[in-house]
């Protein structure tokens, strides 16, 4: 068993499937052919993988494999996994979240987005738990970012399983359509997800199943709990206290890595996202602005006219640039307010290095991540829906979606 999970985790695997969709690495073919040929240069070009003389390894192997070269022989597949791996990144959860919410179910909408905070929840504090480095030397990633984080388990795979496979599932309940066309789409989706970050050089074989095994185990417990949870918080008078509570705590009590990751903001990000998201359904359920239909599900699907058409794009719009706006103007303020409480210096701060040890920065990023994102959901859900309400360019249905 041991033995298959170290294959799993081998850069060599990583480096196979690279290659089988297209990458070519320089350095290797070089590097065979003078094996075969000298076997003395093959063993001189081994020494140069030693320690640097400040005994960093590891860092001195990461230099040593950005000056190898790759050639991207394989375009399409290339574009095509690019296109995946921004699939599970922040720029699309900001603008599919909204899009859906504003154009096509709040219902569904509310337990998708639950279930997505609760897997990236356990998905990104395992990260920290585990500590497993990501693909090494010989590996070449094709993407920088999140390269500091920790790769065990890959919560790209975790997304791109849960969130297509978790709208399957909602909407199986609510409206009719092709169920066998619905899977196809989520298997498509995960599948170039999932291989993305493998193709990239981000996360390991054993990575990428593991998250996907997870993903599964945590969507049997979490699904039937989020279908009823979902009225019980929209509903109950104390929830947004409740809320609160929960988010801060776990938001505090996150565990601690030995090492400054983006993780703990990220995870920040994604619980007050969550949060505002609920609390403004919370307040349209409380002002009686929700009224289900009298009909049952599952409802026929409405297509759209050009009218319907026009004004999708009209919300999507105006409600794109209010979030846009809200992001940066929130994380202004409310970096500056939390610096002015703790009488630190916001430019100094914010310049100062990502450390374990720098508790003031930490305190302040989290503090504006979770303000700001927290009124990213309640915009969402709340503030411009009752703004497009009083435009007139409203989604019809939008209050009836209990």
């Amino acid at each position: 068993m041991t033995n298959f999970v170290d294959f799993l985790k081998s850069p060599e695997l990583v480096i196979r499937v690279q290659e089988f969709f297209g990458i070519k690495y320089v350095h290797r073919k070089r590097k065979r052919a003078t094996s075969e040929t000298n076997e003395e240069n093959s063993e001189t070009e081994s020494v140069s993988l030693s320690p640097s003389p400040n005994g960093n390894l590891k860092k001195y192997e990461d230099e040593i494999s950005e000056q190898k070269k790759i050639i991207i022989q394989n375009k399409f597949w290339y574009y095509i996994f690019l296109l995946g791996t921004e699939l599970g990144d922040e720029a699309f959860y900001a603008t599919f979240i909204p899009f859906w919410f504003w154009n096509i179910d709040g219902a569904v909408g509310r337990r998708v987005v639950l279930l997505w905070s609760s897997i990236m929840y356990v998905g990104q504090s395992l990260k920290d738990i585990i500590r497993w480095e990501r693909p090494g030397f010989p590996v070449i990633r094709l993407q920088k970012k999140w390269s500091i984080e920790y790769g065990m388990p890959s919560t790209h795979a975790m997304v791109g399983f849960s969130i297509p496979f978790s709208v399957l599932i909602f909407t199986h309940q609510r409206y009719q359509y092709n169920f066998v066309f619905g899977i196809v789409i989520a298997v498509l989706w995960c599948t170039v997800v999932c291989l993305s970050r493998i193709y990239l050089g981000m996360h390991s074989v054993c990575d990428v199943v593991v998250g996907l095994l997870l993903t599964m185990v945590l969507m049997t417990v979490f699904v039937p709990l989020i279908d009823y949870a979902d009225f019980f918080i929209i509903s109950w008078k104390y929830s947004p206290l409740f809320l609160l509570f929960i988010s801060i705590m776990i938001i505090v009590y996150y565990p601690i890595s030995d090492k400054w990751t983006p993780t703990r903001g990220d995870t920040t990000t994604v619980v007050s996202v969550t949060i505002g998201i609920l609390i403004g359904a919370w307040i349209n359920y409380q002002l009686g602005n929700m009224i289900p239909l009298k009909s049952s599900p599952p409802y026929k699907i409405i297509w759209p006219t050009y009218t319907m058409l026009g004004l999708l794009l009209l919300r999507t719009i105006l409600g794109m640039c209010c979030i846009v706006a809200t992001i940066a103007i929130g994380k202004s303020i409310s970096y500056a307010i939390v610096c002015a409480i703790l009488g630190k210096d916001k430019n100094k701060l914010l310049n100062s290095e990502n450390h374990l040890n720098n508790k003031d920065k930490i305190f302040v990023e989290l503090c504006y991540k979770y303000l700001t994102y927290g009124l990213v959901g309640l915009s969402t859900q709340y503030l411009l829906p009752s703004a497009f309400k009083l435009l007139g360019i409203e989604r019809p249905n939008f209050y009836t979606e209990i």
